[in-house]
């Protein structure tokens, strides 16, 4: 199976994306979606920015690697009574089933980063963006001190290193790298612009259960459990994801706020 596939079926985000749906709401809004647009959310899990677009009155397709996350997202679909709204399978850097100049909107929030080929994955966006359209993404930034990049990095240190080769997903993350990669695909570098934004979740409980939605459905966390376990320091993640779970929250003990920092990616076509 493609590696990427299976990290992300391997769990369930469906129960991380739930702490997401207000911020997800939120991007959306500030994106000015338009009834009568179309939309792509590429690596869109279960629909957490593309119900949102829908309910604008966009017209949206969700692609998405992981089998169980497209119909997650149809069942929400069905469950809200969107009919402007799809699910489909695909690799965010081979969308054979997509031609060109197809959306006024590209969207891929922590997405379409973790797809490997990055270059083919400017590319792939490109291309199906129309003259005059735009693509926005959101990445998780190499070294930042908040939630998602911490969790990342810590869970690197515990598992097997990657192969020869290996381009990690958070290089989406360095401005220098979006540029390079947007360029080759033939967009002027005047048309990009990057900035740092917040991702807020919000879990109803306190930092520990919502580490436990980490350890139990995020595929890279499950993972490093799975590898510190293996080696005998399961004991030593777990005690430094709490710390930082405790650290980050801005709720209370009985609710979980944390913010994490992103680069937001805009690329005018």
């Amino acid at each position: 199976m493609n590696p990427n596939k299976a990290l992300w079926e391997k769990g369930d985000f469906t129960r991380l994306a739930q702490t997401m749906r207000e911020s997800g709401d939120e991007l959306v809004e500030s994106l000015n979606v338009q009834p009568g647009m179309d939309v792509l959310d590429l690596g869109c899990g279960d629909g957490t920015t593309a119900l949102p677009s829908a309910f604008r009155g966009a017209k949206v397709l969700g692609v998405d690697i992981a089998s169980n996350l497209v119909a997650a997202g149809q069942a929400r679909a069905r469950e809200a009574g969107l009919t402007n709204i799809r699910f489909q399978e695909g690799d965010a850097s081979k969308l054979d089933a997509i031609a060109d100049d197809s959306f006024d909107l590209v969207v891929s929030m922590f997405g379409a980063m973790f797809a490997p080929r990055p270059f083919d994955v400017a590319r792939e966006m490109v291309r199906v963006t129309r003259r005059g359209g735009r693509i926005v993404m959101g990445n998780w930034i190499p070294g930042d001190p908040t939630l998602i990049a911490r969790i990342l990095q810590t869970c690197a240190l515990y598992t097997t290193p990657p192969p020869e080769g290996f381009v990690s997903p958070i290089s989406w993350g360095v401005e220098d790298s979006v540029r390079e990669r947007f360029t080759a695909a033939g967009v002027r570098d005047d048309d990009i612009r990057c900035e740092r934004a917040t991702y807020t979740f919000r879990f109803p409980g306190p930092p520990s259960a919502f580490l436990d939605v980490f350890r139990s459905y995020y595929g890279p966390t499950m993972n490093a459990y799975e590898a510190a376990a293996s080696t005998g320091r399961e004991a030593d993640l777990h005690t430094e994801l709490t710390q930082l779970f405790e650290r980050e929250n801005r709720g209370d003990a009985n609710h979980s706020e944390i913010a994490a920092t992103y680069l937001k990616v805009m690329v005018d076509r």
